[in-house]
């Protein structure tokens, strides 16, 4: 190639990027690594996509560990199962592995045959961008024994894994004086990370010091508590709560991450809260899906407040691994400032869980 055009060539998080968005259309990526394979995500899969998938040889259903221990299917590679995709399955049988959202009309999806034989590598890569591109986790896999169709984004697994792995760099976008009901000496700033993911925003309440401890929180974006008044949860009381504590110190800077639905998507958040209407708490409700209980990455957080100049916070919260995160990654927590609002008759059993199952100091 040209070294003139190499500048203009895509680079690995761009190439990352453009296989999300193919994934979330229903266009299946390549993927190479110790072989080559066509992945797609199954909930975007369409019909005629999944006809010439079947026509290229065996399909392999690619699911999480927590996936598969619904499904009762054996996951012999630990963090995933491979399913052998019985010959004429067609979409609605995918699915329905995919999506929990049936399972107790149609508790019975098996036997199942997971394999156990053979690298798991491109599956593992398949079901991260899955992930990370807020879909179900759940990929359609067939093994490339020739070339691959042409014009589809092409990825190596193992540098797909490293740059999914990797803490995303922020850049500052814009920030501006903002008069809140809080305090009306407010200041919001926009950062931008360089892995193409969502803006993540910093509030800064008065003109907080560097050189001492700030009243700090890391919130966690949530549409239907912060914006809708959900009851079931604390989201919104908390946010609000906070900014009011910060306004009443005079100084405070809040964290806002654009991790909906402790970093699944508001999509999945959704099944989520209606398999909680089947009687299924909310981390259950997660695993079912096929994630872990959190997904969220703190160190968005930890990088902000060195981007702002913090080095040293007073912090909000009723969750130690937000501590522990932000420690691991060089903001000292000289204090955790309780955060008990909230609480009601409809999210009772929802915090009992945060206390419980995620160690959340309720």
């Amino acid at each position: 190639m040209d070294s003139a055009a190499l500048p203009l060539c895509p680079t690995a998080v761009e190439r990352l990027n453009r296989a999300r968005a193919d994934l979330r259309m229903g266009l299946p990526v390549v993927l190479r690594g110790g072989g080559m394979a066509l992945a797609a995500a199954v909930e975007t899969l369409t019909p005629a996509r999944l006809a010439a998938m079947a026509a290229l040889g065996p399909l392999t259903l690619a699911l999480t560990a927590r996936r598969a221990e619904t499904l009762k299917a054996r996951a012999y590679d630990d963090d995933l199962a491979r399913v052998a995709v019985p010959k004429g399955a067609d979409l609605g049988w995918l699915q329905a592995l995919a999506d929990p959202a049936d399972d107790l009309r149609m508790p019975m999806k098996g036997p199942l045959k997971t394999l156990r034989d053979g690298p798991a590598d491109l599956h593992r890569t398949a079901l991260a961008l899955t992930k990370s591109a807020r879909l179900l986790p759940a990929a359609l896999l067939v093994t490339l024994a020739g070339d691959a169709p042409a014009g589809l984004t092409c990825l190596d697994a193992a540098e797909a894994q490293a740059t999914m792995a990797a803490a995303a760099s922020l850049n500052p976008v814009a920030a501006a004086r903002l008069p809140m009901a809080a305090a009306q000496a407010g200041r919001l700033h926009v950062f931008r990370p360089d892995d193409g993911g969502e803006e993540h925003y910093a509030i800064e309440i008065g003109t907080p010091a560097r050189d001492a401890p700030v009243l700090a929180r890391l919130h966690s974006a949530c549409f239907t508590g912060d914006v809708l008044g959900s009851l079931k949860c604390d989201c919104g009381s908390q946010l609000h709560a906070a900014l009011a504590a910060m306004g009443a110190a005079g100084a405070g800077v809040l964290l806002y991450l654009n991790q909906e639905g402790r970093g699944i998507g508001l999509a999945n958040k959704m099944r989520a809260y209606s398999l909680q209407d089947q009687g299924f708490d909310t981390v259950e409700a997660n695993h079912r899906l096929g994630f872990e209980d959190d997904e969220r990455d703190f160190r968005l957080g930890a990088a902000l407040l060195k981007n702002l100049g913090f080095n040293a916070v007073r912090l909000l919260t009723n969750n130690p691994a937000k501590v522990r995160m932000l420690a691991a990654n060089g903001i000292t927590v000289t204090e955790r400032v309780p955060l008990k609002v909230g609480h009601t008759s409809q999210n009772a059993a929802y915090l009992a869980t945060k206390a419980a199952k995620s160690g959340h100091l309720m």
